[in-house]
């Protein structure tokens, strides 16, 4: 078979669809760059082991070893051992999305454990089989927001982060929708509630906040929500699953739809992935969200069983009436976080969230401590906080790196005017002997 399998007359006939004559009229319509399908650059086949050595080679040029206070999303925190052994076995070891779940209990029991999970962890009613990940499941839930309300404006609060905003503006690029970007000063770390609530009008479908916000602040949102759901506009929430062991959820503020990234919870931090998307819903939206809902039933003799209860909005069914293309069950990724949630236990995840608050706090007295060193904001913080430096934040961030410390997230990457700011964020791994070494660096580099 060719690896190609369209043949001359079908490419003819798509390529007419699209009002094409040839693939040269393709590459100049989508101007594009011809592809080339000259090999004469690649180099010679090697061995086996000469692959190997080289694929080591390369990857110990990676700074795997910094003592890491990154945040913005992805967050290194405690895993403990047995999660890696439990989801080695045999029988859940596979990425493999499982079309086909209804001929094993056992993963679809998995996937109905983690829907109830993240459930108790959000506040909310109903909960999908998990999404692809964090960003892509904010626009899934904006176009949810859309599909139901059947309405095209869309109000993104200051506070959501710059990487899902990003993902948003891709996916929404080709879509028929109006996205408003609330914007606040420079020095402020809040999300903009009165600007998000003035910014809703009877067209607005959604309004995506993040809580906690790109700047680490902690807002309540309820009052804003109730406002905004007045106007017959759908709330979401992307949230940090970590921060509410302890805080108060999305589901008691009244959100609609809540979505996050599931990354803390178990996984790595692994060069970008993979990594877990959730979403969860109420019950009266419950058939208008992407992806596969699994259920707890009976068979005739009275036993549990459990049963995919929806999917037929999925791909595979719908082709192109799905209400999405991009909701994958990251299943593995999924399972791993159940494993995790499970082995801390409720009291666990309350500790561990405790712990990240407590120590945020002890490194923020010794960072602000630090000559010509301000945070930037008064709200109330989880684990993250915004710092001004005296010296460009990129700058710094390299050099500590030299030192041994991945130092935060420099803002000026995605806000240029925030370019000597660096939002840093502190989990239960960091040390106090972390921690003082760090504003100990960070004092040299400023100083030095």
């Amino acid at each position: 078979m060719p690896f190609i399998a369209n043949t001359e007359a079908e490419r003819q006939e798509m390529l007419a669809a699209i009002g094409c004559s040839d693939l040269e009229q393709l590459w100049e319509k989508a101007a594009a760059p011809k592809p080339t399908s000259d090999f004469a650059t690649l180099p010679e086949g090697r061995s086996e082991l000469e692959v190997a050595r080289h694929l080591t080679h390369l990857a110990g040029k990676n700074a795997t070893d910094l003592v890491c206070f990154l945040g913005m999303g992805y967050y290194d925190h405690f895993i403990p051992a047995a999660v890696g052994e439990i989801i080695g076995r045999p029988g859940f070891y596979t990425a493999y999305t499982p079309y086909q779940a209804e001929a094993s209990q056992g993963t679809l029991q998995a996937i109905f454990e983690w829907q109830s999970a993240i459930c108790r962890l959000t506040g909310m009613s109903v909960a999908n089989a998990s999404m692809y990940d964090g960003g892509t499941a904010v626009f899934e839930a904006m176009a949810m927001a859309m599909r139901v309300t059947r309405r095209r404006h869309v109000v993104v609060a200051a506070g959501l982060s710059p990487i899902f905003r990003n993902i948003l503006k891709c996916y929404s690029d080709s879509q028929d929708c109006e996205i408003t970007d609330i914007v606040l000063g420079d020095d402020d770390d809040r999300s903009g509630q009165e600007k998000v609530l003035a910014a809703v009008t009877d067209k607005t479908a959604c309004a995506i906040v993040q809580y906690p916000n790109a700047f680490g602040a902690v807002e309540d949102w309820t009052k804003t929500i109730a406002a905004v759901k007045e106007a017959g506009t759908l709330a979401v929430c992307a949230t940090y699953p970590t921060a509410l062991a302890v805080l108060k959820t999305p589901g008691d503020m009244g959100f609609d739809i809540v979505v996050g990234e599931g990354q803390p919870l178990g996984m790595p931090l692994s060069f970008g992935g993979p990594y877990l998307g959730f979403m969860c819903t109420d019950m009266k939206l419950m058939r208008r969200m992407p992806g596969r809902i699994v259920g707890q039933a009976q068979d005739s003799s009275g036993r549990t069983g459990y049963v995919l209860t929806m999917q037929a909005r999925e791909q595979h069914i719908r082709r192109s009436g799905a209400m999405s293309n991009i909701c994958s069950n990251e299943n593995l990724c999924a399972l791993t976080a159940l494993v995790y949630m499970t082995l801390l236990g409720r009291q666990g995840l309350v500790e561990v969230a405790e712990l990240c608050m407590d120590k945020a706090r002890y490194a923020l007295a010794k960072l602000t401590s630090i000559k010509g060193v301000r945070r930037i904001g008064s709200q109330p913080f989880f684990n993250e906080f915004v710092l001004e430096l005296p010296k460009d934040a990129d700058e710094v961030a390299g050099r500590l790196v030299e030192k041994g410390y991945a130092a935060g997230f420099p803002l000026g990457r995605y806000y240029p005017a925030r370019k000597n700011q660096i939002l840093v964020s502190v989990t239960e791994k960091r040390t106090q002997e972390e921690i003082n070494g760090f504003a100990n660096a960070m004092e040299a580099v400023l100083w030095s």
